[in-house]
């Protein structure tokens, strides 16, 4: 069976750390890899992860302050010098044109991969969806920072879990199977059997991206009903002023996010450099939301997919 997981490549905000690298989060989703917000240093990180640069499909920017976007450029360089064989679609806020055409052609480089820019221009206010594909689908959403700023979500599609016992019962079998599954009804014996008669509904799993943000109901759309929400606790609940200056959210308001989003699991990640531990983030969050954890460089959290 695929995998699904979240390998988190680097863990820090504006000040990277000896032991945080700048932003980096791998989600491999089935068959297609996404990357989130590649800071500096991500190449690099991707090899401790044992990641090649042809596993990437689609990358996303949430905004351009360089420890989101700053690995952006060697990232692209790299899927050429590796003749990276499937175009690899890249999102971003629109009003950053500019910077991600900067970091596209920040230095000579021979140009041998396809890369698809997709500037994402939403309205606010709006889950909106962006892309699509066959087995998933990708929204956005604005989210409250002193920069344009966005967050994304990936959804997939709802399905049917076939249940042999009624199957067998209806005498559905081989290919029968197959031909129900594209109709949705099929006479077997001298009677119609429909698919609802012989399977029940899988919901689709769904990964929520919140990153640098203050609480909004734009972070609670995104997350809502998440398998994974992984959520910015650039500061602890002690310094929540701090927090709300900046634009960002407290270990509290990402936990709050997750609860009133109804998410099933909650990262915690972009810590800043001022802490040495975060384990009173972890403490703090878990007392609201004890689904929590809180990221380190190079973990990898898997994601359980959905029974019927």
């Amino acid at each position: 069976m695929s995998t699904r997981e979240l390998l988190a490549l680097g863990t820090a905000s504006q000040v990277p750390t000896r032991r945080r690298n700048h932003n980096g989060y791998f989600l491999r989703w089935d068959d297609e890899g996404f990357l989130f917000d590649p800071g500096e240093g991500t190449q690099r990180q991707m090899a401790f992860g044992e990641l090649p640069a042809s596993a990437l499909h689609r990358i996303f920017v949430t905004h351009f302050h360089g420890d989101h976007c700053l690995g952006l450029a060697g990232i692209l360089q790299r899927l050429s010098l590796d003749r990276c064989a499937h175009p690899v679609t890249v999102h971003y806020p629109a009003s950053g044109q500019v910077y991600f055409d900067r970091l596209q052609d920040a230095s000579i480089y021979h140009h041998a991969a396809t890369i698809i820019p997709a500037p994402v221009d939403i309205p606010p206010g709006a889950l909106t969806l962006i892309a699509e594909a066959a087995d998933y689908r990708v929204f956005a959403h604005v989210l409250d920072h002193p920069v344009p700023t966005v967050g994304y979500r990936i959804e997939e599609r709802a399905s049917r879990t076939f249940l042999p016992e009624r199957l067998a019962a209806h005498g559905v079998v081989g290919p029968a199977i197959k031909a129900l599954q594209s109709e949705g009804s099929l006479s077997v014996g001298g009677r119609v059997v429909s698919l609802d008669e012989v399977s029940v509904p899988r919901p689709g799993g769904v990964f929520a991206f919140v990153m640098d943000t203050a609480p909004c109901p734009g972070a609670i759309a995104l997350a809502r009903g998440a398998d994974l929400l992984v959520m910015e606790a650039t500061f602890s609940a002690a310094d929540q002023e701090l927090a709300t200056a900046y634009g960002h959210s407290s270990s509290v308001d990402a936990a709050r996010t997750a609860l009133a989003a109804g998410a099933r699991r909650l990262a915690i990640t972009h810590f800043s450099q001022r802490y040495t531990s975060v384990e009173a983030h972890l403490e703090e969050a878990r007392a609201v939301f004890p689904e929590t954890v809180a990221l380190r460089d190079l973990d990898r959290v898997p994601i359980p997919r959905r029974r019927a």
